[in-house]
């Protein structure tokens, strides 16, 4: 029970060259193996959205993976909030 009291949110805004190049997918594969559950979506301005939910331990480690990128993306930038903890199971890419 101490871990679900320990549980938090973070939204993640990821700027540079991450549409086309497999992102969410990469994104889905690392919170699957870090243990995060949320979703993943492409935005209209060329950006991905990221909700996430975990540990601040699991969150800190996603965001650092957030931060490097699959092979052939470039990420510029990544704002980086924390969020409303809302219900999720599961990692997910939206459309």
């Amino acid at each position: 029970m101490a871990k679900q009291a320990r549980k938090q949110a973070r939204r993640f805004v990821v700027k540079g060259r991450v549409q086309g190049v497999g992102y969410r997918w990469w994104a889905q594969n690392w919170a699957s193996q870090i243990g995060v559950s949320g979703w993943v979506r492409n935005c209209d301005d060329g950006s991905v959205e990221v909700y996430a939910c975990g540990s601040p331990e699991q969150l800190d480690e996603f965001s650092m993976r957030l931060r490097q990128g699959p092979r052939f993306s470039d990420v510029r930038h990544v704002e980086e909030q924390e969020a409303p903890l809302l219900q999720s199971s599961g990692f997910t890419i939206r459309s």
